[in-house]
């Protein structure tokens, strides 16, 4: 048997688990599942590789990659994916935000709704698109407002579950704010299950994640009020 035989099979999955987990729509864990040397290569070399591979998939595919139209596909590819669509993955993009003092000791909830979630489901790397709503009541601290679209920006930018999603934005939250009164909701429609498998084009997902004082259900009513409430500008 050869190397390349050996390392296929140690990294072979049954197909029907594969299957199974994908359709679930689960994740394994509530943090990204990294390899320890996942910024070992540099940006350009992480594109030279992706590259590669993927004229190979486009080859595989039955395309012609030595056409006009292709050929400069896989660089494209790679380009997107390790600068654009997947560049929540490298810690140097993670937004640094600056804490300021409530000084004006507001103490009702901020919310900060309808931002844009931009992702892409980890099972079969297809987008899912919505938008978050987002809330905190201060404990003394503040952060700007679009420092909180950065921060659902970074972490939606990745191979992402919706489920793990909503806990990294909710659990960014508390970090950055210093508080553990934070809410996080999100809504968004899944390609994976409106172009394969079912192939239902109007049903969307909606996790949330309430935490500290947003567990109380009239806490959590009044965000949700604000969230259905019109906004015109």
């Amino acid at each position: 048997m050869s190397k390349d035989n050996d390392a296929y099979n140690s990294l072979a999955v049954d197909h029907d688990e594969a299957e199974e987990m994908g359709d679930a729509h689960t994740s394994t864990s509530a943090d990204t599942p990294l390899r320890k040397d996942a910024f070992k290569m540099s940006d350009d070399e992480k594109i030279e590789t992706i590259s590669k591979h993927f004229r190979e998939i486009m080859e595989a595919l039955g395309l012609d990659t030595k056409d006009e139209s292709l050929s400069g596909t896989p660089y494209r590819v790679a380009k997107m994916y390790v600068n654009e669509i997947f560049h929540g993955l490298k810690p140097d993009n993670k937004p640094v935000v600056r804490k300021f003092s409530n000084k004006y000791n507001y103490e009702e909830m901020v919310v900060e709704k309808n931002i844009n979630v931009t992702s892409f489901c980890e099972h079969h790397f297809l987008p899912f698109l919505g938008k978050a709503h987002v809330a905190y009541i201060s404990s003394g601290k503040v952060i700007g407002l679009s420092k909180i679209n950065r921060i659902v920006d970074y972490y939606s930018r990745r191979p992402q579950v919706q489920e793990r999603l909503t806990l990294q934005v909710a659990q960014e939250l508390q970090n950055a704010l210093e508080t553990d009164d934070v809410a996080v909701f999100i809504e968004s429609k899944h390609l994976c299950v409106s172009t394969r498998g079912i192939q239902d084009r109007e049903s969307s997902t909606v996790t949330t994640e309430f935490r500290g004082a947003f567990k109380n259900e009239r806490t959590q009513q009044r965000f949700i009020d604000y969230i259905k409430a019109e906004t015109r500008m």
